[in-house]
């Protein structure tokens, strides 16, 4: 199920949410505001949190295959704001650079490489846009100036979730489940749970009927999977426990 963004497509739209990231950053109250979306956070937090990220996925992906990750980069980060910006700038620059360094096959160690994402450049690349256009939000939010999601970003971002986060051969500990996500902007998808894990697809006119459904407009079904919106800000029918075991589950591998 995984996109047919092109390589150069996701590290343009990387360097663009991370210049949005920027900007709310920029606009925030103080580095100590809190951050609505993200409890017991800070703006600082928050950059430190994705800056951080960033710089370690640079350093996975120019490692290449491995059995497992390097250590998390655990340089000083700055407090004040206009060094803190230019440090994030800085992290986003090496991500980059790694990404381009590597090309978008380039095999590497993920934390997802049982499901369908690929464990590569091109999936890191997919993953990281998704990461900082969550976290532009949650930005966003703290800034008090949260604006909207460009849409195909966003359905992308629905699918990138489901491949990466909601795919596994990890058994699904209750009775198997079909769950259907539908975007208002004419994009649906299926996501299949059962004793063999969790795969998602494209949702067909055949598809087995939903045990659950989902429907809101791509950027609210994204934030949505992302724990930013409830069930309550989208339209839903079928077994609601289905998504709250969903939520909860937390599959071992």
């Amino acid at each position: 199920m995984t996109g047919s963004l092109e390589y150069s497509a996701l590290l343009q739209l990387v360097d663009e949410r991370s210049a949005a990231f920027w900007s709310a950053v920029a606009a925030a109250p103080s580095l100590d505001a809190p951050v609505p979306s993200c409890p017991e956070w800070t703006v600082f937090d928050l950059v430190r949190h994705l800056g951080t990220g960033q710089r370690w996925w640079a350093a996975i992906v120019a490692a290449g295959p491995a059995e497992a990750p390097p250590a998390k980069p655990a340089a000083e980060v700055p407090r004040e704001l206009e060094s803190l910006l230019a440090w994030y700038a800085e992290s986003n620059d090496v991500l980059l650079r790694a990404l381009r360094e590597s090309g978008p096959d380039r095999a590497c160690w993920t934390w997802w490489s049982a499901g369908v994402s690929p464990a590569n450049a091109w999936g890191v690349a997919r993953r990281r846009v998704h990461e900082v256009l969550v976290h532009t939000y949650d930005a966003q939010l703290a800034a008090g100036a949260v604006q909207p999601m460009p849409a195909d970003v966003a359905i992308d971002g629905v699918a990138e979730f489901l491949d990466t986060c909601n795919s596994t051969p990890a058994a699904w500990p209750h009775e198997a489940a079909i769950v259907h996500y539908h975007a208002t902007e004419g994009r649906s998808w299926l996501l299949s749970l059962d004793g063999t894990g969790a795969w998602p697809a494209p949702l067909t006119e055949d598809a087995a009927p939903a045990s659950a459904s989902a429907t809101g407009s791509a950027e609210q079904l994204l934030l949505f999977v992302w724990g930013r919106l409830t069930l309550n800000d989208l339209k839903t029918e079928g077994d609601h426990r289905v998504f709250e075991r969903l939520i909860a589950w937390e599959p071992e591998e």
